[in-house]
């Protein structure tokens, strides 16, 4: 008889997979990078990182790896945690002076989003902002000026390694733009949970709480994407079981494996649609400054109260699926207060120093975000400022 498939260590959780893109999962895939930028032609990568990476080992072997093998390899660090229009024109500027011919995207959401927007704008004529995601403007850019990209993520949250967009700040303006095109999407993931078993533990949490709120919302969103939606549930069923652990103990390659894998799974669900806690973290990232994960982290329990009518049903079965005791809305809801204080998430946006003067502007600006046309409850500028102001106060539910 067949043995049923185990994977509770870290050497069974591993793979090479095509769907969303090709993905290589596994402990040491770093390794492989000389690799995989020969088989995309690239043999003078630019190399994007967060700025808070530069002295972490795993950039220098990064490093070490591609010049082994005869090629030439710069490195690329100017990147904000919400990444703005002026790093990704200096990123392009750098890849121009070095005649590089593609890029590698390695650190957390900032970097793998900085990096794909270097590699779109490394051969167009249109602006940055001319490439927003409204509308067809993706179709003005040149398809043959967009560089290769592989993508290294070293956080379990953003997905962007999966993802044909990137979410970059307007500094002039004050607000977060999603910039669009198909071949954004890295052709090459390798997913190696190695490199995130150094990330603090609030991080961590920030992260896969992010991870979290991309499923549900896609989950919850209107019409009909059942493979959007399985992916979803599973992503959900992994958090559930391995971001406490993770947590826990950030050398718990198993825990890590499984949430590297429930990031990606999450930015694939999404696809679908997001909702009113992405229109209203995009804001509040720009004016704040602030880390979008626990921005999502926080504000998921007012949202979720805010929409209870249309996505009562689907929150039931959302807690049947993860196997909680009580599977009701009321018990859903239990379950992310006490998981957000086991994770030390803050329970108001108070605590991290975002006051109620900005609700109503935050409402304006939330109600145009393109996530909340996701939104299973049409929401108007003056709802997303009452639930802005809600969450600033730390109302709305029992804590």
């Amino acid at each position: 008889m067949e043995q049923p498939l185990d994977l509770t260590t870290p050497d069974s959780i591993q793979g090479n997979w095509n769907y969303p893109t090709t993905i290589r999962m596994g402990g040491g895939r770093l390794a492989e990078l000389p690799f995989v930028c020969k088989s995309l032609g690239i043999r003078n990568p630019l190399l994007v990182i967060d700025a808070g990476l530069v002295e972490q080992p795993f950039v220098a072997r990064a490093m070490e790896f591609v010049k082994a093998e005869g090629a030439n390899i710069a490195l690329f660090s100017e990147v904000k945690p919400n990444p703005s229009g002026a790093n990704i024109a200096a990123g392009v500027e750098a890849y121009k002076t070095g005649n590089h011919d593609g890029v590698i995207a390695l650190g957390g959401g900032s970097a793998l989003d900085a990096g794909k927007a270097i590699a779109l704008m490394s051969g167009q004529t249109h602006s940055l902002w001319d490439l927003e995601d409204v509308g067809t403007n993706w179709l003005r850019a040149d398809p043959d000026g967009i560089a290769p990209i592989v993508a290294v993520p070293t956080t379990s949250g953003t997905g962007s390694e999966v993802g044909r967009a990137s979410v970059i700040l307007d500094e002039e303006q004050k607000v977060k733009r999603i910039i669009f095109h198909p071949k954004m999407m890295p052709q090459v993931v390798l997913a190696d949970p190695e490199l995130v078993t150094g990330l603090p533990a609030h991080l961590t949490a920030a992260t896969g709480l992010d991870a979290f709120v991309h499923c549900l919302e896609a989950y919850c969103a209107p019409g009909y994407h059942p493979m959007a939606d399985g992916i979803a549930l599973e992503g959900m069923r992994l958090i559930k079981e391995w971001l406490v652990p993770a947590v826990e103990d950030g050398n718990n390659l198993t825990a890590r494996s499984h949430m590297m894998v429930a990031s990606s799974m999450g930015a694939t669900a999404f696809q679908k649609g997001l909702g009113g806690v992405h229109a209203l973290a995009h804001p509040l990232g720009a004016l704040f400054d602030a880390h979008h994960g626990l921005l999502n982290a926080i504000l998921l329990p007012y949202v979720l109260m805010r929409n209870r009518m249309a996505i009562e049903s689907r929150i039931e079965h959302v807690a049947a699926c993860l196997g909680l005791e009580d599977s009701t809305f009321d018990g859903f809801m239990a379950w992310i207060i006490d998981l957000r204080q086991r994770l030390d998430i803050p329970h108001s946006l108070a605590e991290i120093g975002i006051t109620a003067e900005c609700s109503e502007l935050v409402g304006d600006m939330a109600a145009l975000d393109p996530s909340a046309g996701g939104n299973p409850i049409p929401l108007t500028a003056e709802d997303y400022g009452i639930l802005c102001s809600t969450a600033v106060a730390g109302i709305g539910f029992v804590a």
